[in-house]
């Protein structure tokens, strides 16, 4: 579509009652990002109230109507999704303007491929809207859904604010607080200027939880959402139950006492058992605790309202009756959803010809989805299962695939850091976390790094690997698996979004792209990955040196822009007090190479770090190296392991003293050494 156009959404499509809407953009440093938004809109084309604007702090509907999914960690951190269920939009709302916004002085001009995508239930694609004007705009709106003569439309707007969040949000009727950088103002701003939707409002860019703590405030106002009336009440927080990571000391007499636990898993003998224990195990979950459900199928396209699940259900099909693991039926506004899902466990892999069955009894029955549920990670651009679809059928069946990881990802959130709605509910998501992470039950994730493996890494070692290796391409995507699996589990840890970058433009061919990194690999022997960790200021880097067997993580530090060279890095060193002695750090230079050490030898003497020809230092690479695994699965020297390792050491010890904010002491301290030390110099 172009700028201005227009176009009936039942001319494209007759199930049009829920979309799927995509926002993407791409960057030349792969670390360009934007927050999605949505306003619900009268005929006035204002805001209702305050539960009408929704953003990173209040992300969907209580009626199921709107729903920001976030950023999936499989779309290489350049994209956001949003789920509208238009049947369930209330009938005073006209508008339904869709926008993204940047923030610390960012602007849209520096992305590329700005792109709105609306697609329907069924996951088919409907139209598209490129922007390709952008410039100095902090804020877009891509563009709206209207309604006209009782029907629903899309108008692809295109529209920018250089003034930012705030203009945009202006427009609508929202009025702005700015939040000082008073940590009193932050305080007092963050418990009283709360939805009344029950939302905590943050910064943009601002961590929820103390493990991995906030960079310095940025300037962009934070936002909240009210309308012209009476005098402003105090406003509180919905409350909500998280687990503490430390459990209470237990009462056992022995060690070998064991607790009860909700779902047992020694028992489990063959992969059916695994295989039905798992599915009965997740879906009864599922039905019982609403967000977790919610969580894991608006994805999917399944609207919010009441959802039942079963088991070994027996659905007729040709000569004999075929059971899918599962069912799941949502009821809303007496219309069902009903999706089947067929789950493998212990890395099993999912059998086309069973799945193409299930997809063909949904398009009979007119069901809206088959779900796929297993170990292995679904690439972009890749499906999993290849199957035929019946074009002379009316009625669409979606095929989506979910990971196991995934399943413990979103589990790990609720409880840890974004909660539930009673304790009952959470130490029942614990105990489904619990029986995912016990190695009995054959949910563990991505944990294999396929037969390629070993053969390429002989062939490098021996010189033997030529480019257009196939075994090379399957070792690449073997590889970004495992990279999106560990954002998932880190981002689980942190309570942040951890997500992989990905350098150049978004247009380009992925299985082009992972040809092209085979070839590479072949030429160097080297797997490189680069992950951002929400809330910090750098990438953290990952390199699998096959020729040396030896990982790699590290991140590049500015250096501050005022200061004395030797202060740069004596406040370096003093910022990472607690990190291991062998971190190596390299003093990065405007040309050339600058020296280096572990932390170790330079404590003691930290002019070492100042290069001898006094050239100007841009700042610090900080890099922790391992002896890598070298077998393929999961045992202790496997190449998996040993990089979940390698990244939770680094992390843990590297980059959160990074981001931990100094106490208004050491603050004082330091700027009275600085003082005392220019008093020495005068």
């Amino acid at each position: 579509m172009v700028k201005g156009a227009n176009i009936a959404l039942r001319e494209l499509s007759e199930t049009v009652g829920g979309v799927l809407v995509r926002l993407t953009w791409s960057s030349d440093s792969g670390d360009g990002d934007a927050d999605v938004s949505v306003l619900l809109l009268n005929a006035s084309g204002k805001v209702r109230g305050d539960a009408d604007f929704f953003f990173y702090n209040n992300p969907d509907a209580p009626d199921g109507s709107v729903q920001l999914l976030g950023k999936p960690p499989a779309a290489d951190g350049n994209e956001d999704r949003i789920s509208l269920d238009l049947s369930a939009m209330p009938p005073d709302v006209e508008r339904v303007a869709i926008a993204a916004s940047r923030y610390g002085g960012a602007r849209f001009g520096d992305l590329h491929d700005l792109r709105l995508t609306l697609s329907d239930a069924a996951g088919e694609e409907l139209l598209g809207f490129s922007i390709d004007d952008a410039g100095a705009e902090s804020a877009f709106v891509f563009g709206e859904i209207y309604r006209r003569a009782g029907e629903w439309r899309f108008r692809a707007i295109g529209q920018g604010y250089e003034s930012g969040l705030a203009g945009l949000a202006t427009d609508f009727g929202i009025d702005i607080d700015d939040e000082g950088e008073d940590d009193t103002t932050e305080s007092d701003t963050a418990e009283s200027d709360t939805a009344e939707s029950g939302v905590e409002v943050r910064e943009p860019g601002k961590p929820l939880v103390d493990a991995v703590p906030a960079p310095a405030p940025v300037t962009e106002p934070v936002v909240v959402a009210t309308v012209p009336g009476p005098a402003r009440r105090p406003r509180t927080a919905r409350k909500k139950v998280t687990l503490p990571k430390v459990a209470k000391k237990s009462l056992a007499e022995h060690d070998s006492w064991k607790p009860a636990r909700l779902f047992p898993v020694p028992s489990l003998k063959n992969d059916r058992e695994r295989e039905a224990r798992a599915t009965s195990v997740l879906l009864s979950v599922m039905a019982q605790v609403p967000e977790f459900g919610r969580r894991l199928t608006a994805a999917f396209g399944a609207p919010a309202g009441r959802m039942e699940t079963f088991t070994e259900v027996s659905l007729p099909h040709g000569d004999a009756p075929k059971r899918p693991d599962g069912v799941i039926r949502v009821e809303r506004a007496g219309k069902l959803w009903t999706a089947l899902v067929e789950t493998k466990t212990n890395g099993n892999p999912l059998k086309p010809e069973q799945v193409q069955d299930y997809v063909d009894i949904a398009t009979r029955r007119g069901y809206e989805a088959v779900i796929t549920l297993s170990n292995d990670v679904a690439l972009e651009g890749s499906p999993l299962i290849e199957i035929k679809i019946d074009r002379r059928r009316k009625h669409k069946v979606s095929l989506w695939h979910l990971s196991w990881a995934e399943v413990t990802h979103q589990a790990r959130m609720l409880i840890r850091h974004e909660g539930v709605g009673n304790a009952a509910h959470a130490w029942v998501l614990h105990e489904l976390l619990h029986y995912l992470e016990h190695g009995n039950s054959g949910c563990h994730g991505f944990q294999n790094m396929g037969p390629s493996w070993v053969p390429v890494r002989n062939a490098i070692d021996e010189e033997t690997l030529g480019q257009g290796d196939r075994r090379a391409v399957d070792v690449v995507e073997s590889w970004e698996r495992l990279v999106r699996q560990v954002c998932l589990r880190l981002g689980g840890e942190l309570g942040q979004k951890v997500l992989p970058v990905r350098r150049g433009r978004r247009t380009t061919d992925p299985d082009a792209r992972r040809v092209a990194l085979a070839d590479q690999l072949c030429h160097d022997g080297r797997l490189n990955a680069e992950l951002r960790i929400e809330g910090t200021r750098g990438v953290l880097a990952i390199t699998a040196d096959l020729r040396t067997g030896k990982l790699r993580t590290s991140v590049d530090v500015p250096a501050p822009e005022q200061g004395y060279p030797l202060s740069k890095a004596k406040r370096l060193l003093r910022r990472l007090s607690d990190a291991p002695a062998d971190v190596h750090v390299e003093t990065l230079v405007e040309e050339g190479t600058g020296p280096r050490g572990t932390l170790e030898r330079l404590r003691p003497e930290p002019a070492d770090l100042l290069p001898g020809d006094g050239a100007r230092i841009t700042g610090f690479r900080l890099s922790l190296f391992k002896s890598m695994g070298n077998t393929r699965g999961n045992a202790e020297t496997s190449f998996i392991r040993s990089i979940d390792e390698a990244v939770d050491r680094f992390v843990n010890g590297v980059v959160t003293p990074l981001e931990r904010r100094p106490s208004r002491r050491s603050q004082r301290a330091e700027q009275d050494r600085a003082k005392d030390a220019w008093a020495g110099a005068i």
